[in-house]
């Protein structure tokens, strides 16, 4: 018996159903092969890769560390043979590759500095690179202070963080159908509209579309834009949404059909994460990530905790001796990435700072961090010593209407208060500063910079609320 034309036009109804069962399923790599779906290439092996970190919660402790152990040998194994500084990193430290077995074992390499790869880069990347890891290809970092690092990265590499791309959508639990936005450098200054949200989530899956802003465009023009679109998603810099949040707050309401922001790129405060929800009632979904390594943690949408992505890195927090911090202490961060086979950044010094969470690993299977502090810029020096700033920013408006503000320490006694908004008066000036430097809590010379629309972004495309430039 045949299927009526009513029964295969519901059929064909269930098919393309954007339920949430069917937007996990993965879409299918063959034209008019719907079901089940035929994966090819590189969805084959993004899925076979996400398929494998799955089973990262059901290894012991002894299995996970064992696992890890047996990558890094078999990558310092590869980095003695092809990379003469890291040979030579490994001689200087009395070791051979096969000492690293463990990620314990790390702990007897020095750490690598970002000016240790730039003044050796050139023998730091390996000779010779399996050609199963695919192609070869450099990448830049801004650097603080200006110092750029260069750092050659393979296909497998880049693999890893599509992967963890897509396994951090699978975490925040998000309707793919919906319509997702973005407002970051580097985008189209008029906006643009495409088809889905793009790679590497559109190698598996089908998704609704996807708007793209540039991050310098007036305030008012990108809540206008985002008024005109109703994403159910919106991605952007920290800072960026602080100014968004001011002007939704100013006219009483927020935007409509909107779940969740995510941010990128800047530190997120606990104080933004609370004015979001008073706002606009939804929560933050931060990803910690770099240049030199990709995404390094994700959130997922049970809790707050940073997972990091310990099937590909060794993170550690370290306080100035060099000691593992305990929970919730604030430390640098160090990096080992576990397949970089072009480039081997084995206790990389990263520039951040953050709090490590429990010891151990946490409910996902990974180890975790607490909190993303920033970078060693975002310390203020006093005495020679560098902390944490506290900038009283709250009190800011009960001055002047500041529609913006960047802190900047241009000596180690001179702080730059930039700030849009009309010249203050110098009774105001001196009722600001009695703010601030109540908040910083040592007797600072101020000099005060105006402008008249936006504060200039660093190179990056990012804003830095508070800014060091004492080495």
């Amino acid at each position: 018996m045949y299927a009526s034309t009513s029964s295969c036009k519901t059929v064909h109804d269930l098919m393309t159903m954007p339920d949430a069962l069917r937007s996990l399923s993965p879409r299918s790599s063959v034209t008019d092969i719907d079901w089940p779906p035929v994966l090819t290439r590189d969805a084959a092996s993004l899925f076979a890769l996400l398929t494998e970190l799955d089973r990262t919660p059901s290894l012991n402790d002894d299995e996970f560390a064992a696992a890890q152990g047996r990558q890094l040998q078999a990558l310092a194994r590869h980095a003695s043979q092809q990379s003469g500084y890291f040979l030579e990193r490994l001689k200087r430290s009395g070791l051979n590759a096969d000492d690293l077995c463990h990620p314990d074992s790390l702990r007897a390499l020095p750490v690598m500095t970002r000016q240790e790869v730039q003044a050796n880069g050139a023998t730091l990347a390996c000779a010779q690179v399996p050609e199963s890891h695919g192609p070869v290809h450099e990448t830049g970092t801004s650097g603080s202070l200006g110092q750029p690092v260069i750092v050659k990265r393979t296909g497998i590499t880049q693999l890893f963080w599509n992967a963890f791309t897509v396994r951090e959508h699978r975490w925040q639990q998000r309707d793919l159908s919906a319509r997702f936005a973005a407002i970051r450098a580097d985008l189209p200054s008029e906006g643009a509209r495409v088809d889905d949200w793009g790679a590497p989530l559109n190698l598996l899956y089908r998704t609704g579309p996807a708007f793209a802003l540039a991050s310098n465009r007036p305030i008012d023009d990108q809540i206008a834009w985002l008024d005109s679109i109703e994403p159910r998603y919106l991605l952007t810099y920290p800072t960026n949404l602080s100014e968004l949040l001011d002007r939704w707050e100013t006219r009483g309401h927020g935007l409509d059909g909107l779940a969740q922001i995510r941010t990128i790129g800047e530190t997120v405060t606990d104080a933004l994460r609370e004015r979001v929800h008073a706002v606009l009632g939804v929560p933050i979904a931060d990803t910690y990530s770099s240049q030199e390594f990709g995404t390094i943690a994700i959130q997922a949408a049970s809790d707050e905790l940073y997972h990091v992505m310990a099937e590909n890195y060794i993170v550690e927090v370290l306080d100035d001796a060099g000691e593992p911090c305990a929970e919730g202490q604030t430390g640098r961060v160090i990096v080992t990435d576990l397949h970089n086979y072009a480039m081997p950044l084995v206790r990389y010094e990263t520039g951040d700072y953050a709090q490590p969470g429990a010891p151990g690993r946490g409910p996902r299977g990974l180890p975790t961090l607490r909190r993303i502090m920033g970078r060693k810029r975002n310390m203020i020096v006093i005495d020679g010593t560098r902390r944490w700033p506290s900038l009283n920013a709250h009190r800011y408006r009960e001055v002047a209407p500041i529609e913006q503000y960047q802190i900047v320490q241009t000596t180690p006694e001179t702080i730059e208060v930039r700030l849009v908004c009309a010249p203050l008066t110098r009774a105001q000036e001196h009722e600001l500063g009695d703010i601030i430097l109540e908040a910083l809590e040592h007797p600072f010379r101020l000099t005060f910079a105006y402008y008249a629309q936006r504060i200039p972004l660093g190179r990056t495309g990012k804003f830095e609320e508070f800014m060091s430039l004492v080495a």
